[in-house]
């Protein structure tokens, strides 16, 4: 009585009667559902009478590592008054179904990892197909209002006939709104004049890519755009690794393998380098003067970024490092000045708000993880879904 006591517990199942356990390649338990009345589905009266009984094998939770196999003895009822004859009800089993809720709901959490399906097929010893089944259950509708302030970027999935799959966040409270199943403009237009608060955005936040920016000007006509300053940064950061390369091909192979193995010491900050390093740092200068330049235009935008705490002191600053950089004679300088000037108040405006598209990178991150795991995925509304399950 007390061995069935503490089984029922670790079931988390009422009004059952174990009447059998056997521990063999995997935990079968004999049980039976307490007798009480039913009502009949076709006349509504209650009846008690058991017509006949069913053996019904039932998948249930794994314990200590082993399978569990519930063998149920399920009763048909027949009415006293139509004679019609249905099975009784079982409440941790739906009908038709092979595989209790409580198994149902732990598959779920468990797809809330970056974890495969068939990790968790092999972990529940079901079979992949059945997981999907499971996690088709699951499913998140389109987003119909937006926050404040929102964040784009794409990342991707090749998944439903599109390369890349763009994230719409909210970088204030941290979780994915929605995932668009491709980032061309029409797509993403036919998606955002759908939602009816679109005015009510106050900052979009994205990176270069044309189409965000026109999107922006399009349909969220009161929202202030904001360039993420990880992506134009990242021009500057390009710029001087072209001219470490261009310069390294002039020098002589030793020195060219030297000036590889260096990279780093130019792209990091110079105040985080130690002593030896920016000895380093100086011996590279004095081979070429190009590359100190650059160097310099890099720790001056830096300088810029850090310090700079308004658009109206940033416009001012990054006007003379545009010049700067136009007057520096390298011409992949002169290329990202060009940029930033195409995009020079979409840029600015970044310095006046704390959000960047720092969350959102890392959930594309996270997104990568998930794929890279389930070795990709061909249907994009179950990724879609895996991914809001996961992120949110």
């Amino acid at each position: 009585m007390h061995n069935n006591y503490f089984i029922k517990n670790l079931l988390g199942f009422k009004d059952v009667i174990i009447t059998k356990v056997l521990d063999n390649v995997c935990y079968e338990i004999y049980l039976e559902m307490k007798k009480k009345p039913h009502t009949c589905p076709r006349c509504n009266s209650e009846t008690r009478r058991v017509h006949d009984y069913r053996i019904q094998r039932v998948k249930h939770l794994p314990f200590f590592l082993k399978s569990t196999v519930l063998i149920i003895k399920k009763r048909r009822y027949r009415c006293n008054v139509c004679g019609k004859r249905f099975y009784e009800s079982i409440e941790f089993l739906p009908r038709y179904h092979r595989i209790t809720n409580l198994l149902s709901l732990y598959v779920i959490n468990e797809l809330a990892n970056t974890c495969s399906m068939s990790s968790v097929a092999k972990k529940v010893n079901l079979s992949v197909d059945t997981i999907k089944r499971i996690f088709n259950n699951v499913s998140y509708s389109a987003a119909t209002t937006l926050p404040k302030i929102i964040a784009i970027d794409e990342f991707k999935g090749n998944s439903g006939g599109a390369k890349y799959h763009c994230s719409i966040v909210d970088p204030v409270n941290r979780k994915i709104i929605d995932i668009i199943k491709d980032r061309q403009f029409h797509v993403l237009s036919d998606y955002f004049k759908k939602i009816k608060n679109r005015d009510s955005v106050e900052y979009f936040i994205c990176d270069m890519w044309q189409p965000y920016i026109d999107l922006a000007k399009t349909y969220f006509k009161n929202a202030i755009i904001v360039i993420d300053k990880f992506h134009y940064i990242r021009h500057a950061m390009w710029a001087v690794e072209a001219v470490r390369k261009r310069v390294q091909k002039e020098l002589s192979v030793k020195l060219r393998k030297y000036f590889k193995r260096s990279k780093k010491l130019i792209l990091k900050r110079f105040d985080l380098l130690d002593e030896d390093s920016k000895f380093a740092l100086q011996v590279m200068f004095s081979y070429n003067s190009d590359l100190a330049i650059a160097h310099t235009l890099k720790e001056k935008l830096l300088k810029i970024i850090d310090t700079t705490s308004s658009s109206k002191e940033a416009r001012t600053l990054l006007k003379e490092w545009i010049k700067f950089a136009q007057s520096s004679g390298l011409k992949e300088f002169e290329r990202c000045a060009n940029t930033y000037i195409r995009y020079f108040n979409e840029i600015v405006n970044s310095f006046d708000i704390p959000y960047t598209n720092a969350c959102t990178e890392g959930f594309n991150n996270k997104i990568k993880v998930i794929k890279r795991n389930a070795f990709g995925f061909k249907n994009f509304d179950r990724f879609r879904n895996r991914i809001l399950h996961c992120c949110n």
